[in-house]
Parts: structure tokens; C-alpha cells; sequence
């Protein structure tokens, strides 16, 4: 920047956040369990868009460890699963070196501003999340507090930042609605215009991608039948047989969308062709009207190994070297740290606490 007066260089705004400074449109956060094998819905609902988006926003995506523990882990797949989930974010065309990847317990201040946020959000907000209503079941007394606890934990992940984008599948959007909620309330509660209301990002055909062997369930890494979900380790071959073994029903595809009402599993493997092949349902739908799924499937399933294939192939080059990846890991996790700290320190400022740290 210059200025027009002198022809010597503007002094930087110094209200401005870093990434308003460099022309960016925001920050964004996101994050990924480690739990479980990665599947087509993680990647068409989150991983694909993290590339995309870091053109136009700073960004940090995190491997939310903390949240993986409310249910019982493995501690040593835990680990590998962190390693597995950082591969994918570096495959998918992350660049490590320009935006930041870490896991969450490397930074303490998503569980320091966790605990503060635990007690600004209400027991009613929490008790309306449906994901813990789905996750409990029957036996919500018996899960951990963890559990019921985390989205003010997601609430932290993102407020930590002052993120102010995050994408999202549709499922998610319920928590993005509560961390606003979360950040309404501490500004109205201590009289500050500290922490931004954040948006979140859903794009994309499949935000919300469906079991290939039930159209009316969502993948899921805990299905137990693996011929539910295409997983983002399965090889060519294997993509291919689980596509074809989908399930579907006797009609042919039909000529506009609304054919496809009452029709879960058709209208899922439209919206996963058009989510990979980056068009909408209606332009599939015109391609394929009149097709049997004898001739789609096969389509379908070329089109997913020719996305998917070189982001497996890298993954498994990068897992070779899980000492590089820690190293990654490491790095982010220092730079993540140095957004957070004076963020979470300025609010123990609002709220009266001493933050003197000898450190």
C-alpha cells in the first residue's frame, strides 16, 4: 500500500486483524475427528473445500483430538488416526507451509477458553443439540459429561481464533448457531464487542452425504458394514465394487429433480456424481435422464476413483514418514498458539482473572 501524498509506504492499519491486512476475506477454522477411517462425506463435506478455501482466507484446520476422547479411544490409534487425518488435510492440497495444521491438545487454549465458555452457555442451549440426542441414544445417562459438553468446546475451537468463517456440513450448523450464541452472550454479559459472530460455509452438492447402503442414514465411520462407506484408504478396485453394489432402486433415472422424490438412495449417488464432478443435481440429471443405474453406477464409480485416487496415493507416501508429520503438527501447533494466547489472554482480562505467566 502507498500513500498517494508522499509515494512512501502506508503505515499498516494497526486495528486491522492480519489476515484484513493482507486483502483476505476472513479467518477460517475448522477441524476433523480422529476417530474412525475417513470417508467420501469428510472429504466432499470438509476436507475438499480446506484447499479451496485458502486462496481467499487465513486459515487453521485442526485434528480436534480433545473432541475424539468423549468416547473411549485406543491411545495408540488415537494417534495414528491424528497422523491419518493430517495426511488427508496435506493430500487434499492443504499447503502446510502457508496455512496452519495442528491437533487441538498441542494448544491449551481451546480447553482453557472451554471451561470459561461451560459456564456461559445454558443447560437449555445444550440440551436442544441433536447430535447428542443422536450420539446418546437411550443411554444418555450413562455417557460422558464430555460429551454433552463439547459443542462449547467447538465454541472454543473457533472463538479461540476469532475465526470468522467455518466450513461446515449441514449437520454441523446447529453448533455454529450455539457458538454464536456463546459469543452474543459473553459480549452482552461483560459489555464488550470482543469476539466476532462467526459464519459458516456450506457448500457444494453433498454436504450432507448418505450411507451407499441406506439413503435415509448418513456415512458414517461407525456403521458397522464397511460396504456402507467409500473410505478415503479404499483402492481403485474396491471404490468401484462398492458402487456398483450400492443400493438403488428398479425406476430409471428420471428427467428433472423432483423425479426424485421419495427416492433416498438415487438422490444421494446424484448429489455425490455432482458434489465430484463439480456440477450441480439438475446438470447430472439432464446428462443421465432415462439411464438405468446399471449405466450410472459404473460412471459414478469411475468419476470417484479418478478424484480420489492420487489423494489416497499421497496419503500413503505421507504416512510413511509419521516423524515429518509430527513435525508439521509441532509447527502448527506454535503458530496456532500465538493467535490463541493473546486472544484467551485478553479474555481472562474481561472477566478478572489474573493470566501473569512467567513463561
Amino acid at each position: 500500500m502507498t500513500d498517494t501524498t508522499t509515494g512512501a509506504a502506508a503505515a499498516p492499519n494497526p486495528h486491522l486483524p492480519p489476515y484484513a491486512a493482507r486483502g483476505l476475506k476472513g479467518r477460517i477454522l475448522s477441524g476433523v475427528q480422529p476417530t474412525g477411517n475417513l470417508h467420501l462425506g469428510n472429504y466432499l463435506g470438509a476436507i475438499r473445500n480446506f484447499a479451496r478455501l485458502q486462496n481467499d482466507y487465513e486459515c487453521l484446520y485442526c485434528v480436534v483430538d480433545q473432541h475424539a476422547i468423549t468416547v473411549p479411544q485406543d491411545p495408540r490409534m488415537l494417534a495414528a488416526q491424528t497422523r491419518e487425518i493430517a495426511s488427508a488435510f496435506l493430500a487434499a492440497g492443504v499447503d502446510g507451509t502457508k496455512q496452519i495444521v495442528f491437533n487441538q491438545s498441542m494448544v491449551p487454549e481451546h480447553a482453557q477458553l472451554a471451561w470459561i465458555f461451560n459456564c456461559v452457555a445454558r443447560m437449555g442451549w445444550m440440551s436442544r443439540m441433536t447430535q447428542f440426542k443422536d450420539k446418546a441414544g437411550k443411554n444418555s445417562e450413562n455417557v460422558s459429561l464430555g460429551l454433552y459438553a463439547y459443542p462449547a468446546l467447538m465454541a472454543a475451537d473457533i472463538l479461540a481464533y476469532k475465526a470468522t468463517h467455518v466450513p461446515v456440513g449441514e449437520d454441523q450448523k446447529q453448533h455454529i448457531e450455539l457458538t454464536r450464541d456463546i459469543a452474543l452472550k459473553f459480549n452482552n454479559d461483560y459489555k464488550v464487542n470482543f469476539f466476532p459472530i462467526t459464519e459458516p460455509v456450506i457448500e457444494g452438492a453433498a454436504t450432507r452425504v448418505m450411507s451407499l447402503r441406506d439413503g435415509t442414514k448418513k456415512m458414517s465411520k461407525s456403521d458397522p458394514s464397511d460396504q456402507s462407506r467409500i473410505n478415503l484408504t479404499d483402492d481403485a478396485d474396491t471404490i468401484a465394487k462398492k458402487f456398483r453394489k450400492a443400493k438403488t432402486d428398479a425406476e430409471p433415472l428420471p428427467s428433472d429433480l423432483e423425479g426424485l422424490s421419495g427416492r433416498p438412495d438415487a438422490r444421494n449417488l446424484i448429489n455425490v456424481y455432482a458434489a465430484l464432478a463439480d456440477m450441480t443435481p439438475e446438470a447430472v440429471i439432464t446428462e443421465y435422464a432415462g439411464a438405468q443405474f446399471g449405466t450410472f453406477k459404473p460412471a459414478l464409480a469411475d468419476l470417484a476413483v479418478a478424484k480420489l485416487s492420487p489423494i489416497t496415493i499421497k496419503m500413503s507416501q505421507l504416512m510413511q514418514d509419521p516423524a515429518e508429520i509430527d513435525r508439521i503438527l509441532g509447527e502448527g501447533a506454535a503458530r496456532a498458539d500465538a493467535i490463541a494466547r493473546p486472544i484467551v489472554d485478553q479474555v481472562y482480562d474481561i472477566i478478572g482473572m489474573i493470566r501473569s505467566r512467567p513463561f
